[in-house]
């Protein structure tokens, strides 16, 4: 690829398309050689050729910014410059560090008398292009994802250059893309220190502490940069965002009504608008929301997805036709397509159209499992060594060290598996502050794994070495942290589904926990994960294989729980759930040692926020409508029941032996 690329650098386009043919015949999807050849081809006049190319690379990589640059180029090479204005603009959207597409926006913008925007986009690519080229380069290694060269670069040269803010801003990033948010937290709010007035800054601190599940702090901060401009609809919908997330939804509508008088029918604050009435249970008001969105700007796809992302609503015959129009929209992005593919899977299915509805799921999927990095053998490498290293001389050497408050009741499983019920359920107890889905003990994890990226196993081998006053001052820590999130009861659940993955890091930091492993069918569970799209996390469901080896797998790693740990983990089944609701309401308040009260068998009218996307089935009565909606989808899932073995048939094993008490 070298070689080739010295070759355009030099103008030998032919020779480079020589050089480059070979990885394609091999390789059909390799990105560089791709993007290799649509250069050539458009140098050599081949326009279709180029075109060919490119739009086999967007297909493989679709957030590939130089796909989407050289798609610009292509396109004033053919007189069409408002679809190369678009192509600039997606360019600089997936890598703003493309200077030269940040020039061609501002030619063509100026030609256009846009004189404003035109000037706006100079000044970004001026900016780039004043940064160092380390800093460049890390930017380039980011964006088009290869996170470990960019972590590397931009640790080097924060070495030489500590107090640069673009580099700490990129390293955090990094950071969040590596899920360690803790080191974001640090470098950003060091940043901030540096530049009190880089507005970029304070906007990406502010969603590091959102997704730390410090929203006391994350609002603390858009309210000072509210302070700096109060008529900022940016600022304002931050403010609008975070006082969400801390449960105030009568100042989040207000701000975001503000926003509105601002920017009549802004489609992505009418959607978030509607996201914050879900929430708060104002179902009729968020539908009336979301079509406010659609009819300000019908391509506006995260409204049909919100749509059917109340699960309880029905699109009409109008609708659904205006979502196959869009469909055929070819200036739709590829997140735009992946949300009206899960949205027209809704609308088929509520149809009985059930080939139809498979089909636009898959094509959701499809498109989603391109955005990830996610491989099922690294996954199960990782559960392997939690069952290698988290053995019964582990918990015999290091039990009884943690922090003894008993306050969390862990629910764990996978997305899907009926965990908002059961959640809905403990939250209805008197003795019980329902919380969410935390990230705390996935942060513990990430911190316990260093910085070195190739001892994939250091965690959970690390829980051997640690001494008492560390496990303890972890669980401590835990318990610290999420105190934001209760209202005054002595216990509090903690639904993060995949924190069965981390079963014996919380049985050591916090020995007193319970911990209730929520289990479906593995079709219903799998499939209604595969249906899904989620906000973010949970790659494993954009595949039929992919979900059903994660099933497989957590079914294995349960089972080592329930040996190394025995008695330890309430193992409830929905099914169970949906037929005999009262009995399963006594199992769960016995084990965790609370006194039945009837509001947890009338936990629909229990008065909630409920952020995740069985919100509005929950407050319904349960209905076993919804155990078999699978089989509908037979036909199509032979890829799902052979992942699945033989936790398609003994997905229930140790269930009763495991939790006779």
């Amino acid at each position: 690829m070298k070689a080739a690329q010295e070759k355009i650098m030099t103008g030998a386009f032919a020779e480079a398309l020589d050089i480059a043919g070979p990885f394609l015949d091999a390789e059909p999807e390799h990105g560089e050689a791709l993007y290799m050849t649509a250069v050539c081809q458009r140098y050599l006049g081949r326009l279709d050729d180029a075109q060919d190319a490119l739009d086999r690379l967007k297909t493989a990589q679709p957030e590939f910014g130089r796909a989407w640059q050289e798609e610009g180029h292509l396109q004033r090479a053919k007189g069409r410059n408002e679809n190369a204005l678009q192509a600039y603009a997606r360019a600089c959207q997936h890598n703003p560090a493309l200077t030269a597409s940040w020039a061609a926006q501002s030619d063509i913008l100026m030609a256009l008398g846009r004189t404003g925007e035109a000037g706006q986009a100079r000044a970004q690519g001026e900016r780039v292009a004043g940064l160092p080229k380390p800093v460049v380069a890390v930017m380039h290694h980011l964006y088009e994802g290869r996170l470990i060269r960019a972590e590397t670069l931009c640790r080097n040269f924060l070495k030489a250059n500590p107090r640069h803010v673009e580099a700490m801003r990129l390293l955090a990033e990094i950071g969040v893309r590596f899920n360690v948010t803790d080191d974001a937290e640090i470098l950003l709010e060091n940043a901030q220190a540096f530049e009190p007035d880089n507005i970029q800054v304070r906007l990406d601190y502010i969603q590091v502490l959102r997704k730390r599940q410090k929203f006391a702090a994350a609002l603390e901060q858009a309210r000072a940069l509210l302070e700096r401009d109060p008529d900022s609809p940016v600022f304002l919908s931050h403010y609008a965002i975070e006082a969400m997330q801390t449960g105030d939804y009568e100042t989040a509508l207000s701000a975001f009504d503000r926003v509105l008088e601002k920017i009549p029918g802004d489609p992505a604050t009418l959607t978030s608008r509607g996201h914050a009435l879900k929430t708060a249970g104002e179902s009729e008001k968020a539908v009336a929301s979301y079509k406010a969105a659609l009819a300000s700007q019908p391509e506006h796809t995260d409204a049909w997805y919100a749509l059917a992302n109340l699960k309880t609503y029905r699109f009409d015959d109008g609708e659904l036709a205006a979502m196959l129009a869009q469909a055929e929209n070819a200036a739709l992005s590829h997140t735009q397509r992946i949300h009206l593919s899960f949205a027209l899977g809704k609308a088929h299915e509520d149809r009985e159209d059930f080939e139809s509805a498979f089909a636009a799921y898959a094509r959701g999927n499809d498109l989603k499992r391109r955005q990830t990095r996610y491989t099922s053998d690294q996954m199960e490498e990782e559960l392997e060594a939690q069952k290698a290293l988290c053995t019964p001389e582990l918990f015999a050497a290091q039990s009884g060290k943690g922090h003894d408050d008993p306050a969390p009741i862990f629910i764990v499983g996978l997305p899907r598996a009926g965990s908002t019920l059961l959640e809905q359920i403990l939250a209805s107890h008197s003795q019980v502050d329902g919380t969410l889905e935390l990230p705390n003990i996935l942060s513990a994890a990430h911190s316990l794994r260093g910085r070195d990226r190739s001892d994939r196993t250091r965690y959970p081998r690390v829980l051997h070495e640690m001494d008492g006053d560390e496990l303890a001052a972890m669980g401590r820590r835990y318990i610290e942290e999420t105190a934001i999130h209760r209202k005054g009861a002595p216990f509090f659940t903690d639904k993060m589904p995949n924190n069965f993955r981390h079963i014996a890091l919380i049985k050591l930091i916090l020995p007193n926990a319970k911990i209730i492993d929520a289990r479906r069918h593995p079709m219903a569970c799998c499939f209604s994960g595969f249906k899904q799209l989620f906000a973010e996390g949970q790659e494993f469901t954009y595949g039929l294989e992919e979900i059903g080896r994660y099933y497989r797998a957590y079914a294995e790693l349960m089972d080592h729980w329930d040996a190394v740990l025995p008695g330890e983990i309430l193992r409830v089944i929905h099914e169970d759930v949906v037929d005999d609701i009262e009995a399963q309401v006594r199992r769960i308040l016995d084990f965790c040692g609370l006194p039945f009260e009837q509001a947890c068998v009338d936990f629909h009218k229990t008065r909630r926020e409920v952020r995740t996307a069985s919100s509005e089935q929950v407050r319904q009565p349960l209905y076993r409508s919804g155990l078999e909606q699978w089989k509908a989808f037979e036909p199509f899932l032979d890829p799902l029941k052979s992942a699945l073995g033989p936790a398609l048939t003994d997905w229930r094993r140790d269930h009763t032996q495991s939790n006779a008490a």
